[in-house]
């Protein structure tokens, strides 16, 4: 795909420093276990021929969301920034997104929904409240992690807040190596892409015991391109979740190879045109 080198967008990349924050959730002796620097980011995204990407939390904290944008300052690659806010306490919510608001590199919020105790997080009053807020700002919603949890609970709020642009991330984790499990996935995929406030990113597909291979990834693609189409779905690296698994250009080299496989038109749009789209990130300086 050289044609779209220095175009492309990684939607879904993290930074992280472990003297900023603990990560509590980053397993210790884990290869995750370290600081990931924008230097180490650069590197990979240099080496793939992307030229841009977009940072996500990886804490639902305050000091996660200000560290990005710190970096986001200091690095023109960086051309968004997806953090958090206190989606539980609207005002307090309010008050975080009217401070996030003027930073230009501001592009979205998520929430660790996949690590919070309550279940029913997504279809909580205060939570829906916060998101309208959200939705009236046209900032878009990632949602991580969502099979088996909370797909549905995604699809529930695509429906009752149409205005609100939400983000699969992972496309919700696909069960890779169950066959029940993938099938009832793809079922609910389906149903959220009915929705067209959603859109999906093909990330985060790496998982433990399973292949990392075109044919491996396949079926989850497939499914992803039949009900969402090239024009709702968006690249996304996943580093340094990903360095468990060989790093960053072994995943890249699987999906390119899917990518490429689609006509010019469609891959421009899953590999840039949809995340200029949902996040608006500014000009890359060249």
């Amino acid at each position: 795909m050289t044609g779209d080198v220095g175009t492309i967008v990684d939607t879904h990349l993290h930074l992280w420093d472990l003297q900023v924050s603990e990560y509590g959730w980053l397993p210790r002796g884990s290869p995750l276990h370290a600081t990931f620097t924008a230097e180490q980011a650069k590197a990979e995204l240099d080496e793939a021929g992307i030229g841009s990407a977009i940072l996500v939390q990886a804490e639902d904290s305050a000091r996660d969301t200000e560290f990005m944008l710190r970096q986001a300052e200091a690095q023109p690659w960086i051309t968004g920034v997806v953090g958090w806010i206190k989606l539980d306490e609207p005002g307090t919510a309010q008050r975080q997104l009217d401070n996030l608001l003027p930073h230009p590199a501001f592009r979205g919020v998520r929430h660790l929904v996949h690590d919070d105790p309550r279940a029913d997080f997504l279809a909580m009053p205060k939570v829906r409240r916060s998101l309208s807020l959200l939705a009236d700002h046209r900032v878009p919603f990632d949602v991580p992690d969502a099979w088996p949890r909370h797909l549905a609970a995604t699809t529930e709020l695509a429906t009752a807040l149409p205005a609100l642009r939400i983000v699969l991330d992972h496309l919700g984790k696909p069960p890779r190596g169950d066959r029940e499990g993938f099938a009832a996935w793809r079922e609910a995929i389906a149903e959220l892409a009915r929705r067209p406030n959603t859109v999906a990113k093909v990330s985060g597909l790496q998982l433990a015991g399973q292949p990392l291979t075109v044919s491996a990834l396949r079926p989850a693609w497939e499914t992803a391109l039949e009900h969402f189409g090239p024009g709702r779905l968006m690249y996304g690296g996943d580093w340094p979740m990903t360095v468990p698994h060989g790093g960053y250009q072994p995943m890249w080299q699987v999906l390119s190879e899917l990518i490429g496989e689609l006509a010019p038109t469609e891959r421009a749009r899953l590999l840039h045109a949809t995340a200029h789209a949902v996040y608006g990130p500014r000009e890359v300086a060249r």
